[in-house]
């Protein structure tokens, strides 16, 4: 393509303000938090790592976004949540192997450089960050007018933990026949099957769409706390696939959940099914349906966890037990 006006191009011209970028990572860096990485801004960004308490620790990395959920932060012109999202969905990754989260990037998309939206979802990423008490040792927005439209944006986040090697969940040569699987209550609808829930809810009801943005929740220290107990055999974050195709993930293959499905369910659930006609099995199928997070223990340490959980102030509440496939 030639410029046969003869005008000067430049980047601006071409739809990228560089400037604008400058000016939100000065934003970054003026956030007040203990989460910020002093050095950020530079071209890498790192902690140092006190291994001296560990005899073979192993770092484990995992990344993930926020999908369709972003669509219901712009229809309500609401950001600052949807950046805890966005750190919940790797730290909580990360806790149900055993791993402390240390360091959080994060990569925003979009198509105009806006201040207004961008320092929101910064915002909230750096909430997550402190939620989950590990550091935002950098990221990368990148303004692509060509790619996205003006109002577009997505998010991306990618989390690094440490774990000794032999308290790595799961333990699954020791899950057996009969053993515990224990909730933790969600907030909501969380990060997946907005897909179905956007769909699904009244287009013009205001609230119903704020339920579906509360952010969600992260789990790391109520989690941390429980694994410090020694019960804990195995733990699934329940995102998509819903709560029996993600415990299932942490068992052996001869063991699947069997669940109880009696325990309360946060309305935008019900409203979600009775609204958009949905059957039950595909409820339980995409949703979490009010457990966010499941852990295993055995039948002989149930009362010992619920008991560390309650002496925590942790909402701990039996949801099923493992049975042969």
């Amino acid at each position: 393509m030639s410029n046969e006006s003869g005008d000067r191009m430049t980047y601006a011209k071409a739809g990228v303000d560089m400037d604008a970028g400058d000016r939100f990572v000065d934003f970054i860096k003026s956030i007040k938090s203990k989460s910020i990485l002093p050095s950020l801004g530079g071209f890498s960004g790192g902690i140092e790592l006190d291994v001296s308490k560990y005899r073979k620790p192993v770092l484990l990395s995992c990344t993930d976004g926020v999908g369709t959920k972003l669509l219901v932060a712009q229809k309500l012109k609401k950001y600052d949540t949807v950046g805890i999202d966005l750190v919940a969905m790797s730290v909580n990754d990360l806790v149900v192997a055993g791993a402390k989260p240390l360091v959080f990037l994060d990569y925003i998309a979009c198509g105009k450089i806006k201040p207004e939206i961008l320092e929101q979802l910064m915002k909230g990423i750096v909430d997550g960050c402190e939620q989950s008490d590990c550091v935002l040792a950098g990221g990368e927005t990148a303004e692509m007018p060509d790619l996205y439209k003006e109002d577009d944006f997505d998010l991306a986040g990618f989390a690094v933990g440490m774990v000794e090697r032999d308290e790595m969940l799961p333990k699954k040569d020791r899950i057996k026949e009969g053993d515990l699987i224990l909730g933790i209550p969600s907030t909501g609808v969380h990060s997946n099957g907005f897909s179905l829930a956007r769909k699904a809810v009244p287009q013009d009801s205001k609230p119903a769409w704020e339920q579906l943005l509360v952010p969600t929740k992260i789990y790391v220290r109520e989690m941390l706390k429980l694994i410090e107990t020694g019960c804990i055999l195995g733990a699934a974050h329940i995102t998509g696939g819903g709560l029996e195709g993600n415990i299932v993930r942490a068992m052996p293959d001869n063991l699947v959940p069997k669940l109880t499905y009696d325990w309360p369910v946060p309305d935008i659930f019900d409203l979600i099914q009775k609204n958009g006609n949905v059957e039950t099995d595909e409820m339980r199928r995409v949703f979490n349906l009010g457990i966010g997070m499941a852990v295993i223990v055995s039948k002989e340490n149930g009362k010992t966890a619920e008991d560390a959980a309650k002496k925590a102030g942790i909402t701990l509440r039996q949801i099923g037990t493992c049975v042969h496939a």
